[in-house]
Formats: structure tokens, C-alpha cells, sequence
């Protein structure tokens, strides 16, 4: 009989164990028929950032012509949509990839739960990670809270080979698609997404950076990353499939570690699925953060880019204008918002949701409370990050603030992190700083001590 695969956050056909055995199963059932659904629900649709739902778009357009446009998209509520697709082709199985975050977990659970009441069963294989989360524990049986014995032990687990799509099955539609979602917002860059783009983009990395990735990584003015984060978020590509290709040099070994730094908060995330909103570490949900007009208004210069700390915004106009933000200015930008601006994180955190296009729910989480200091650092919060100095360190020509605030083209070179100190460095009405990190530093480890009494 046929089967159904439910498309989720692996929007691709290769390196894909869970529609294998989808198709494994139509096979040997000997329909030999396979419909590939995606279910949308609009009103969530709705809410996202035209960025994120031209996105969304982008990659069901390319997933749909590697499939001779026969994947079936429906609109409405996810456990309807699914169950109503598995009727039409007379079903006994939906199969789909394990996810292993909250609402992914939630999604499943109430889809489980609907074809159950037709006697229809929802198999699910695989993740979205190399190592599934839950799988790397402690000798006594916990999870880890610190990522380099995680990493340590991460490697040791070890992963499986990319598998090829398998072949011997059909596409077919047993329900009438209803069309991809239209996006109701405009999007302020093009978007490229699908499996056949990410295979592209990583081919490019290999060729341009992946053997000098330890040393051009942190670099914001070079193109010294990989560019897949989109592509792993959807999953267009398995992070499988990157692995695979990684020897032991620096620059792969680094590569490796990066992987394995969004399968650990997948793991966190897994153990703690609280911490998307809440403190990893409770203690600092009483620490003092500002609030009121002025922090409302010193929110609204950060997510505009208009604080007057050039790096700091040159990474904020990054993000509205391209969807994406280099790693160590998301370090950078999240730190200066908490620790600068006095801001509680979540505020940021909801920021990049709405705004970039590889917005992971446990790397965005645990990315911003790791730089925030209550997350699993190992030295958490005192570690502030200097605006300026990280300007200086990690764009020492000052091409990445240029490229991102025309209002300071003029300045050349490394002067242009410090635009307050030359006459016209603030001519063209590029705002001065908005705070002084000296004394902002000193206040938010005063913060910090309260805290450490009333704990």
C-alpha cells in the first residue's frame, strides 16, 4: 500500500533515512507509491517575518521541482492536514524524521494522536542532527551541561554515512495540492534556499575556506564560513552529509566543533525545554534589567543599528538587510544588548526569530543565553564583550562596518570603529554612542554581585 512522508525541517531527498523508509515501505508493501506532504498552518504563517516566510517559500519551490512537482502542500491545522492526506492515499503508515525540540515534539505528539483514532500509524526515524539529542550522556546516566566534554564525547558516539535517496518507488497525489503559502510581507533581500543550493554553497566552501576555517572564521569582513546555517535549519542538507567530507586538519577539526556546538544546544534544549524563554540559570531572571521609555527607546536604536558603536550596528543592518548575521557579531550584538544596554535577552532572542533566516529554536535560545552569561558557559557572564576592541579584532581593515553603514564610508580603514574621534567622523549623521562601555561594564558586574547575595 502507499505511504506518506511528512515533510518537516528536512526539505530534502538525499541523506534523508527517514523517506527511505517510507519508500522501503512502499516497496515492500508492493504499491511501490510514495506521497510527499508538507502541512502548513497559515495563521502561523502569518506571524512570520516576510524574511522567514519568503524562506519558507523559497524552499518548498525548489523541493517541489526536485520532486516533478508532486509534493502535495496543505493548508490548516497540522494534524488534519496530515491525517486527511493519509486517508486520501489509504495509508497505514506516515512517516517522518524524530524532532527533539518543543514545539517539534508537540507537533508530532498531537499528529501521532490523530491517525491513531484511524488506525493509522506515525513512524519516526532519524533527526535532524548527526548524533540524535539524548544520545551523548554522562557515565551516570545525566546530560552535559558543558559543551568540550560533550564534544569529546559526541565524537566518540560517531555518526552514520549520508545514505542516497533509494529508488523503485513513484511520487504520486492522492489529495489536490493547495500551493505553497503566499507570503503577505515583503522580504528586504532575495532569498536562495532548496537542497540543490546548499549543495552548491558547500561546495563553494570547501573550495574557498573550509582548510583555513580555525583561522578566517571569526573574521566579519571575510566570507570565511560555510553559509549553510539556513540550509541545516530547514534541512536541506544533513549535517551527515558535512561530516562526511572532514579530515583532521585544523580547519576541519574547528568545522566539526561548530557542528557539534547546535547539536549540544539541541541536546540542552531536549533536557530543558523551558529554555527557550526561561533561564537556563534561574538565579538570573532577578538580576536588574532596565525598563521604561529610555530602555525602550536604547532597544529600538539596537535592533535599527543605530547605537553608535559601529560594529554593534553594522551587525544589526546585517541582519535586516541579508536575514544573517556573522557568528561573532551575533556574540557581539547579543552581549552589548545585555550587558551594555541592560536588556534581558529574550528580547534579543525574539528579534533574530523574527528576522533571519536560519533560525534554529535551540541554537538561537543558547546562543543568546550563553553570551548573555546565564546559558552553559563554563565562565559565564563576566565575559563582556568590548564593542570597540571586537571591532578592531574582527575587522581590522573596517570593510564590514563600511559595507553595512554608508554613513561612515568616508572614514578609511580601522577608524572607522571609532568615528567620534575625527571631525567629520560623525558628519554624515551617524548617531554618537548612545552609552559608555567602561561604565556599562562596571554596572553590569555590580549587577551581577547582587545577585550572587540574594542567591
Amino acid at each position: 500500500m502507499a505511504r506518506v512522508f511528512w515533510f518537516r525541517r528536512d526539505l530534502r531527498l538525499q541523506d534523508n533515512v527517514a523517506l527511505n523508509a517510507a519508500i522501503d515501505g512502499a516497496i515492500a508493501d508492493g504499491d511501490k507509491k510514495v506521497c510527499g506532504l508538507y502541512a502548513v498552518n497559515l495563521k502561523k504563517f502569518e506571524a512570520l517575518s516576510g524574511a522567514r516566510q519568503w524562506s519558507l517559500h523559497a524552499s518548498l519551490d525548489s523541493l517541489g521541482a526536485s520532486m516533478d512537482r508532486k509534493l502535495v502542500i496543505q493548508h490548516g491545522e497540522v494534524p488534519n492536514s496530515v491525517s486527511q492526506t493519509a486517508l486520501a492515499a489509504g495509508a497505514k503508515f506516515v512517516h517522518a524524521t524524530r524532532a527533539f525540540d518543543p514545539d517539534g515534539i508537540a507537533d508530532q505528539n498531537a499528529v501521532g494522536l490523530e491517525l491513531k483514532k484511524h488506525d493509522i500509524f506515525l513512524q519516526l526515524d532519524d533527526s535532524y542532527y548527526a548524533v540524535a539529542p539524548g544520545t551523548v550522556r554522562k557515565p551516570d546516566g545525566t546530560p552535559y551541561r558543558v559543551y568540550t566534554p560533550f564534544f569529546n564525547n559526541w565524537f566518540k558516539a560517531g555518526w552514520s554515512a549520508p545514505v542516497k535517496l533509494h529508488k523503485g518507488f513513484e511520487w504520486f497525489e492522492p489529495i489536490q495540492c493547495q500551493g505553497k503559502p503566499v507570503p503577505t510581507k515583503e522580504a528586504p533581500f532575495p532569498i536562495k534556499a532548496g537542497e540543490a543550493y546548499a549543495l552548491r554553497t558547500w561546495e563553494r566552501f570547501k573550495q574557498r575556506a573550509l582548510f583555513n576555517y580555525d583561522e578566517l572564521r571569526n573574521r566579519a569582513d571575510l566570507s570565511g564560513t560555510s553559509h549553510l546555517s539556513h540550509a541545516l535549519a530547514f534541512g536541506e542538507i544533513h549535517p551527515r552529509t558535512l561530516l562526511a567530507e572532514l579530515s583532521d586538519s585544523d580547519g576541519h577539526n574547528v568545522y566539526r566543533k561548530e557542528i557539534a556546538w547546535r547539536e549540544f544546544y539541541a541536546d540542552v534544549l531536549l533536557h530543558n525545554p523551558d529554555t527557550t524563554n526561561e533561564y537556563y540559570e534561574p538565579r538570573f531572571k532577578s538580576m536588574r534589567y532596565d525598563s521604561g521609555k529610555t530602555a525602550e527607546k536604547k532597544f529600538e536604536a539596537w535592533k535599527t543599528g543605530n547605537t553608535g558603536f559601529p560594529m554593534v550596528d553594522a551587525g544589526m543592518r546585517q541582519l535586516l538587510t541579508t536575514g544573517w548575521v556573522h557568528n561573532r557579531v551575533r556574540m557581539i550584538v547579543a552581549s552589548f544588548l545585555v550587558k551594555d544596554l541592560h536588556l534581558e535577552w529574550q528580547l534579543g532572542a525574539q528579534w533574530f526569530e523574527e528576522n533571519l533566516t536560519d533560525f534554529d529554536p535551540a541554537s538561537n535560545a543558547h546562543g543568546w543565553q550563553w553570551t548573555a552569561g546565564c546559558g552553559t558557559d563554563a565562565s559565564p557572564y563576566y565575559r563582556i564583550f568590548n564593542p570597540i576592541m571586537q571591532g578592531y579584532k574582527f575587522d581590522p581593515d573596517g570593510n564590514f562596518v563600511r559595507k553595512f553603514v554608508p554613513e561612515l564610508a568616508h572614514i578609511e580603514g580601522k577608524d572607522v570603529h571609532e568615528p567620534w574621534l575625527w571631525v567629520d567622523g560623525l558628519a554624515n549623521g551617524y548617531p554618537a554612542p548612545i552609552v559608555d562601555h567602561s561604565i556599562e561594564r562596571e554596572e553590569s558586574l555590580k549587577r551581577l554581585e547582587e545577585i550572587k547575595v540574594k542567591n
